[in-house]
C-alpha cells in the first residue's frame, strides 16, 4: 500500500494529538503507584498538591498552577474521606495562590483528628506555608524553602502600600493609593488572624501573634527563602530529611527544563487577594 504525502501528514497530526494523552496517562498511572507504595510503608494516607509547569497539548505550552479554590474543593474532599484516626501526608510543592482557597485547605489540615505530616521537597511558598502551619510536623530537604505569608494587593504586598500612604501627608496620598492601602491594611489583618488560628492548637497565643506578625508583616520580600534552620529558630515544627520515595514522586511530575524555577501568577485584580 503507497503512501502519499497527504497520509504520512495525518499520521502524524494523528501521533502529535495522542502523544500527551498517553504520556499524560503513562505518568497519572506511575503517580498512582508511587503513591501507594508511600502509603503502604509509611502507613498513611498520601495527598499531593504539586503545581509544576507541565507542558501540554500538541503545541507544548506550559501551563502554570497555583492554590485556587476549585483545587482546594479537591484537596479538602480527600481530607475529609480519610478515617479520623488515620494519619495523612501532605506532600506540597506550589507558589503559592489565593488567600481563601488556603486557608480553606489549611482549616481541613487542623480538623484532621490524626497526625498531619507536610512534606515540601522544594518549596512552599506563600499560601503553601500558610498550610504548612496547620500541620503537626513540617519535613523539609535540605534546600527546601518555605516562605512569608504577607497578602499581595494588585500585585504590590499590602504592608508596602500602608507603608507608602504612611509616609507623607495625608492630603498628598493619590486616591487610588489611600483604597489600596485601607484593602492592605484589612487584608494584613486577616491573613495575621488566619494565622494565629493556625498556629495556637501547638502555641500559646503571644508565641502565635509574634510568628504571624513575622511571616505576614511584609519583614521580608514575599520571595524570601525560609530555610528549615530559620523556620525551626521561629518554632514551627520543622524535621529536616525528605524520604527518597518523596523525591521519587516529585520526578513523575516533569516540567520543562528552561521553565524550571519558581513563577508567581501576576495579579490583576485587587478583590482577588493572594499570598
Amino acid at each position: 500500500m503507497a503512501f502519499d504525502f497527504s497520509t504520512l501528514f495525518w499520521i502524524f497530526l494523528a501521533i502529535m494529538v495522542l502523544q500527551p494523552l498517553f504520556t499524560g496517562r503513562w505518568y497519572a498511572l506511575r503517580r498512582a503507584q508511587a503513591i501507594r507504595a508511600i502509603e503502604s510503608l509509611h502507613g498513611s494516607r498520601v495527598i499531593t498538591m504539586i503545581h509544576r509547569q507541565e507542558k501540554r497539548s500538541i503545541f507544548g505550552f506550559a501551563v502554570s498552577r497555583h492554590i485556587d479554590l476549585e483545587g482546594a474543593q479537591t484537596i479538602i474532599a480527600a481530607i475529609k474521606d480519610t478515617p479520623d484516626d488515620m494519619p495523612i501526608d501532605l506532600v506540597l510543592h506550589t507558589p503559592g495562590g489565593l488567600v481563601l482557597a488556603a486557608m480553606q485547605i489549611a482549616r481541613a489540615v487542623e480538623a484532621h483528628k490524626a497526625k498531619v505530616t507536610v512534606y515540601v521537597p522544594v518549596y512552599a511558598m506563600s499560601g503553601g506555608t500558610l498550610i504548612a502551619l496547620a500541620a503537626n510536623e513540617i519535613v523539609l530537604g535540605e534546600f527546601s524553602m518555605l516562605g512569608p505569608i504577607d497578602p499581595q494587593i494588585a500585585g504590590f504586598p499590602a504592608a508596602s502600600i500602608v507603608k507608602a500612604r504612611d509616609s507623607k501627608p495625608i492630603e498628598n496620598v493619590f486616591d487610588l493609593t489611600l483604597v489600596l492601602a485601607d484593602m492592605g491594611e484589612k487584608a494584613l489583618a486577616q491573613v495575621k488572624r488566619g494565622a494565629v488560628e493556625l498556629l495556637t492548637p501547638r502555641m500559646d497565643q503571644a508565641a502565635a501573634e509574634a510568628l504571624a506578625d513575622k511571616l505576614a508583616g511584609g519583614h521580608w520580600t514575599h520571595d524570601y527563602a525560609l530555610t528549615a534552620t530559620e523556620a525551626r529558630e521561629l518554632g514551627l515544627p520543622v524535621k529536616v530529611g525528605m524520604p527518597q520515595e518523596v523525591l521519587a514522586l516529585m520526578k513523575l511530575y516533569p516540567q520543562p527544563v528552561q521553565q524550571s524555577g519558581i513563577e508567581y501568577l501576576p495579579i490583576d485584580i485587587p478583590r482577588q487577594r493572594r499570598v
